[in-house]
């Protein structure tokens, strides 16, 4: 039997070509040896529209060679690349998921998400995403030219971290899940384990949901080291991978 693995929150970027190689170098060893690989958003530091990026890109390449081995590559849209669309997925042979989505895992449904959506707390955060899912919002976004595009990219950037620095200097729970959020979905969904990322605190939290054991597991970034997520024969294991 073969794993089931999943990542997240990789935020590649040229300006981290460690992380970038690393991730071709994972690639690598992971096409052929996993039953099958789920990337759960923000598989880019930025995605501004499939026309932005050539099909010669790097890691559209490394994706694409992984896809032809017959291994199944199922991509997440993240809060950093919602914009990812049908060219993109077929430049990759990925097949994008809906957030949330709900997969077997043995004889178990498991409730996959990027996690965002989670962080209720943060009232700002989700009219912002409210907003850029919309997708006439998206479609007038697309309509600029990708130098445009690019200016207004930087500026959000720019903008969410320096918001994000004044929230953590203030009440670091903000940008965490809601514990609420997450049984209320867990609970709608019908299931008992829960994987997602996006906040960058990778662990395994285990708790009683409705008289019965549940989890939730959290995938960690790829800023300093990966983080990847192996499902095996029942037993789930969650590691870091070093650089180098």
């Amino acid at each position: 039997m073969l794993p089931t693995v999943f990542i997240a929150d990789l935020h590649l970027d040229e300006r981290r070509p460690q992380i970038v190689q690393l991730f071709m170098q994972f690639l690598q060893q992971t096409a052929g040896r996993t039953d099958a690989l789920y990337i759960l958003g923000d598989l880019f530091e930025a995605w501004i529209g499939d026309d932005a990026v050539p099909a010669d890109h790097p890691v559209i390449r490394a994706l694409a060679a992984f896809s032809a081995t017959g291994t199944p590559l199922y991509v997440m849209r993240g809060n950093r690349d919602f914009l990812l669309g049908d060219r993109f997925a077929e430049a990759t042979g990925a097949t994008l998921l809906d957030d949330p989505t709900i997969i077997r895992l043995g004889d178990e449904p498991v409730l996959l998400m990027h996690g965002d959506l989670l962080c209720t707390d943060d009232h700002e955060y989700q009219q912002f995403r409210a907003m850029v899912n919309d997708p006439a919002w998206q479609a007038q976004f697309l309509a600029r030219s990708v130098d445009e595009r690019i200016a207004l990219a930087k500026e959000a950037r720019d903008e969410s971290a320096s918001r994000n620095s004044m929230l953590a200097d203030t009440s670091d729970s903000i940008m965490d899940v809601n514990g609420d959020t997450v049984t209320a979905t867990m609970r709608e969904h019908g299931v008992h384990r829960l994987i997602h990322g996006h906040t960058h605190r990778p662990d395994r939290h285990r708790f009683q949901l409705d008289g019965r054991p549940a989890e939730r597991i959290v995938l960690g970034d790829w800023f300093e080291q990966g983080s990847v997520l192996r499902y095996e024969g029942g037993d789930y294991d969650l590691k870091r991978l070093p650089l180098g």
